[in-house]
């Protein structure tokens, strides 16, 4: 007589339970474990000591190819720049030189900001707007600034206005392209969700789109800000006038004129410093911002 085995199965668990334990580890996913301060030496030694390494061998590098060019027509020493921007110092000039760039620099970039923005938004929800413009906003950016300096110059004359044009030209295309390449990044799901609770039009747009659309927006912000700056040295150095005051880019020209190569680096260094200085100060703290909450960058 054959015998028959008796299967015994586990009861199985509800289809809400289950869901339920899924969506709790999807949940969990989404909590960031908080971490223990860093410490101080590990700042130092991550992010604090490389950029001090690299200043100093560059030094040495300038020291090493000045001793062997010989030459004070044609490059001097870090020592004599030095003495050089202690002099501007001490007569209260330095200061005076970086506020009149950068007082113009930053005006024209929210000057930039003000018509970049609607203008991107413009670009990239409406086609028949992108198929006419999008294409000359893009030519417009790998323009040169410089080249808009010439007619800036004989359209409004010597004057702050000109400075401001040759900004304007500069970064508003770079802004715009910015946030179009943002919208586009942004998941449809993302905008059929917003309609779905009625964020439509221009609400969808403030509450939905441009929210997404950061990433994408603060690189072209970034970037906008640097066309910025390079407009405005490239105005500065050409269009030279005793009324529009003493600027970096006008320093740079001036040692030109002057022959003396110390100014020259002055001014080199100063707009370096200034253009790296506003990337920490703003734009780096923005973009880490801006992907942390997006949990694209996590503190480790």
């Amino acid at each position: 007589m054959a015998s028959t085995e008796t299967k015994t199965t586990e009861p199985t668990k509800p289809v809400s339970t289950a869901l339920a334990g899924v969506e709790a580890g999807l949940d969990a996913l989404d909590v960031v474990t908080p971490t223990a301060r860093v410490p101080f030496r590990r700042t130092f030694v991550d992010k604090i000591l490389p950029p001090i390494i690299a200043t100093v061998l560059l030094l040495v590098v300038w020291q090493i190819t000045f001793k062997v060019v010989d030459d004070p027509t044609k490059l001097v020493s870090p020592l004599d720049v030095w003495r050089t921007l202690r002099d501007a110092w001490l007569q209260g000039e330095l200061l005076g030189y970086i506020w009149t760039s950068v007082s113009r620099g930053l005006l024209g970039f929210l000057f930039a900001l003000v018509i970049g923005t609607p203008l991107g938004l413009v670009v990239a929800r409406v086609k028949f707007v992108r198929a006419a413009i999008g294409p000359i906003l893009s030519g417009l950016q790998s323009l040169p600034s410089v080249a808009w300096v010439p007619p800036a110059v004989l359209w409004l004359g010597l004057n702050n206005s000109m400075m401001y044009a040759v900004i304007l030209l500069g970064a508003v295309p770079s802004i715009a392209n910015g946030l179009v390449s943002g919208v586009d990044q942004v998941p449809p799901l993302f905008l059929r969700a917003g309609r779905t609770m009625g964020a439509t039009g221009m609400r969808g747009t403030v509450y939905i789109t441009l929210p997404a659309a950061l990433p994408g927006y603060v690189a072209g912000l970034k970037q906008g800000w640097a066309f910025s700056w390079r407009s405005l040295m490239a105005a500065e150095i050409i269009a030279s006038f005793p009324d529009l005051g003493v600027g970096l880019g006008q320093l740079l020209e001036n040692g030109r004129n002057a022959s003396d190569m110390s100014m020259v680096f002055e001014a080199i260094l100063l707009i370096l410093f200034v253009g790296i200085a506003i990337d920490l100060l703003i734009f780096s703290p923005l973009e880490r911002w801006v992907l942390r909450s997006r949990g694209l960058l996590v503190k480790s």
